[in-house]
């Protein structure tokens, strides 16, 4: 076990890889991160993605294989959401730019991590600093979304997109992890912990440490309990029922899904989504589903009662023979 000062490190530390050869998928960003290492040259970048995948993790490997020991000193992480303000950019962000760099030849890195999150009056104030200490400093803006940055940012950086991880690549992280840990996992677990993950290898690395503390071993029951997710049969089930007419049978596996899994409306909605597509039906069912989860969720977040607009939800796929 690793320890900070009598604290165990959460596993989400514990395996972040620390080097660019350690990290999993990514190969072709992976690849052109190595070349800027070897030339200890390298434009400034957007890392742009969900949430997860790799972009902080990226960003930390490459600076430990350019500053070793000297890291705290070249290499500035902040959160951009926790500090969204011009402030910020003109205090901690400017003042570490401005400092002289450790050699000649190699400059600082300030790591923006939710870049997306700070204000355009900061945003703004950001492009100043990075054409003022271009010669010294390079920037990595980290963003979920990278259409929320100004094009006056985007057009000084390079941008990498991340993907949600793939199966295998999953797979590979969830089996490092358990055979580091000496935990039992079997395979409903494995393909339990891939499908709640959905692509985030931080989510699903914290569940399976959650199931692994709550139960001593990884099973499939505490990995959807945990993750308050449904199994896919049960919400496929609920769609089924619901697009035969069906509507007090699709409306009780609703009250399973909600009451029981403690799910959220959005949580049902992305589920339905995803199981929607690998349902064998008609395409024009498929088609009047996917419409129904779409207009269900705009009223969710627009802050309509989670559970009367699921109701409607299955009540509107209820009728769709109807319709005709």
């Amino acid at each position: 076990m690793i320890f900070i000062e009598g604290i165990e490190l959460s596993w989400t530390e514990k395996y972040r890889p620390s080097k660019l050869d350690d990290i999993i998928g990514h190969e072709g960003i992976v690849s052109k991160l190595r070349i800027f290492v070897k030339q200890k040259n390298f434009p400034s970048m957007i890392f742009a993605g969900p949430a997860g995948v790799g972009k902080t993790t990226s960003a930390i490997a490459m600076a430990n294989e350019l500053y070793g020991e000297s890291l705290n000193q070249a290499f500035l992480e902040l959160n951009a959401s926790d500090s969204r303000g011009i402030e910020v950019v003109r205090g901690k962000v400017k003042e570490f730019a401005r400092t002289v760099p450790l050699s000649s030849g190699l400059v600082k890195i300030v790591f923006l991590d939710e870049a997306d999150a700070l204000t355009p009056e900061a945003q703004h104030a950001l492009r100043r600093t990075m054409e003022k200490y271009s010669s010294t400093t390079r920037f990595i803006l980290s963003a979920n979304y990278s259409s929320k940055i100004i094009d006056p940012i985007q057009s000084r950086c390079v941008v990498f997109r991340f993907k949600p991880l793939r199966e295998d690549e999953m797979r590979r992280c969830i089996m490092r992890i358990a055979e580091s840990e000496g935990v039992n996992i079997d395979e409903k677990a494995v393909e339990a912990l891939m499908y709640v993950g959905d692509g985030d290898l931080r989510k699903l690395t914290n569940i399976m440490q959650s199931s692994a503390v709550a139960d001593g071993k990884i099973s499939e029951h505490s990995i959807y309990d945990i993750a308050a997710r449904a199994r896919p049969k049960e919400v496929i089930s609920m769609l089924k029922y619901a697009i035969s007419g069906e509507f007090e049978k699709a409306r009780n596996d609703l009250n399973v899904l909600v009451l029981v899994h403690g799910m959220s409306g959005e949580d049902v909605l992305m589920q339905c989504y995803r199981e929607a597509l690998n349902l064998d039906i008609e395409e024009r069912k498929k088609l009047r589903i996917i419409e129904s989860i779409g207009e269900c969720n705009f009223r969710i977040v627009e802050g309509a009662n989670d559970r009367i607009q699921l109701e409607s939800m299955i009540a509107k796929l209820a009728l769709i023979d109807s319709k005709g």
